[in-house]
């Protein structure tokens, strides 16, 4: 099946139109949409007015969904959901409403980080609330043949708690959260099992020191792998519209969704994520 594509910026992107997430996918189309998403890195697809149910039927042409580790943020009725959002849950203020504050690949604290995700939109205030988009492919890509020589072999230390602004389960402790989701280590370069492309792998949302090393003496070429990653010429901003279902490649990009709206407003997304490949190791210290 040949699909309607167009692209949405130099960096990545692309829009995929005539979808219907209504109705089942044949084999072809599916395939068809997977090589769209692997040559992208991130897919649109516009007018996705389709219910939680069906979310997770169109996900589930894409692979294995894992349920979120903290069972306070999961759909009620479909627990591979995510509710992203800042509604008020019982009275109180989500726990996910600043989820995406900083650049990020989901699932990089992990030793199993996410294939990819599929983000629905089903609230968006009048203006912003926009989710931006990096090809951490082109970012390795820039680099200098001595730079690349020098990174390749490095691995970094991903720690969630780094993040102030991080997901908390309300009904566990710090300490109970630190044991779910204890620090890892993660190659500083990944290589991307469909495509063979080498990618950046690494964010300032968890990233605290290249495994090794001391934070001091880490911190000048984090500094400025951070700063590369996200240069303007490799990233897509998407201004969303209401029923936009953006499916993107969480082992080749980052994403951020910056506070850019009233927050007076309801911004309410649906996230499903694709069971990833084991990656990396937990943290056991850096040795003498």
């Amino acid at each position: 099946m040949k699909l309607d594509i167009k692209k949405l910026s130099y960096g990545l992107g692309a829009r995929v139109n005539g979808i219907d997430g209504t109705q089942a996918l044949d084999a072809q189309t599916v395939q068809a949409v997977r090589e769209a998403w692997l040559m992208h890195k991130v897919v649109v697809f516009p007018n996705m007015e389709i219910t939680p149910a069906q979310h997770v039927a169109f996900s589930n042409n894409f692979g294995e969904l894992e349920l979120h580790l903290l069972p306070s943020v999961r759909h009620a009725q479909h627990p591979e959901i995510m509710e992203v959002t800042n509604r008020m849950s019982e009275g109180k203020p989500s726990v996910t409403a600043k989820t995406g504050r900083e650049w990020h690949s989901d699932g990089a604290f992990t030793v199993c980080p996410p294939t990819g995700s599929l983000l629905h939109c089903r609230a968006l205030p009048e203006v912003g609330g926009d989710t931006w988009f990096t090809n951490m492919v082109m970012a390795y890509d820039t680099l200098s043949v001595a730079m690349k020589r020098m990174i390749e072999p490095l691995q970094v230390v991903n720690n969630l708690q780094k993040s102030a602004l991080r997901t908390r389960d309300p009904q566990q402790t710090d300490e109970e959260n630190r044991r779910l989701i204890p620090p890892v280590v993660q190659p500083m370069v990944r290589l991307h099992p469909e495509t063979g492309q080498k990618a950046l792998f690494l964010s300032e949302t968890v990233t605290t020191h290249i495994h090794g090393m001391s934070a001091q003496e880490s911190e000048g070429l984090l500094k400025f792998l951070f700063t590369h990653s996200v240069r303007p010429e490799f990233t897509y901003r998407h201004c969303w519209s209401l029923w936009d279902l953006v499916m993107w490649d969480n082992r080749s990009t980052m994403h951020l969704a910056p506070a850019d709206y009233d927050t007076a407003q309801i911004r309410h997304m649906s996230r499903t994520t694709i069971v990833g490949e084991p990656l990396g190791s937990l943290y056991e210290g850096d040795g003498a």
